[in-house]
């Protein structure tokens, strides 16, 4: 990989992309729990949402979360020719 414009232009991507996956992250784990106690009002299947979210909601974000990053940074590092190193002896 050619280093300078190319390496920093993908280093930029991948720190754009890491800073709105741990954006999400922070306001499912603590924006939704800081409001639980107003969420109560409101019923997702017979039980609280501040309740749902936290059993059901945020586990499921997280993996989303895992899964979207994984994917954006395969095709990023396809995108410039990255290789990690698998599959070398």
């Amino acid at each position: 990989m050619q280093r300078g414009r190319k390496q920093q232009d993908y280093w930029r991507r991948n720190l754009r992309m890491t800073a709105l996956l741990l954006a999400i992250w922070f306001v499912v784990t603590f924006v939704t729990s800081y409001f639980a106690r107003d969420l109560a009002d409101i019923s997702l299947l017979g039980l609280p949402l501040g309740f749902y979210m936290g059993a059901q909601g945020a586990p499921v974000i997280y993996v989303l979360i895992i899964w979207w990053y994984a994917r954006y940074m395969n095709h990023l590092d396809q995108e410039y020719g990255v290789n990690d190193g698998e599959g070398e002896d």
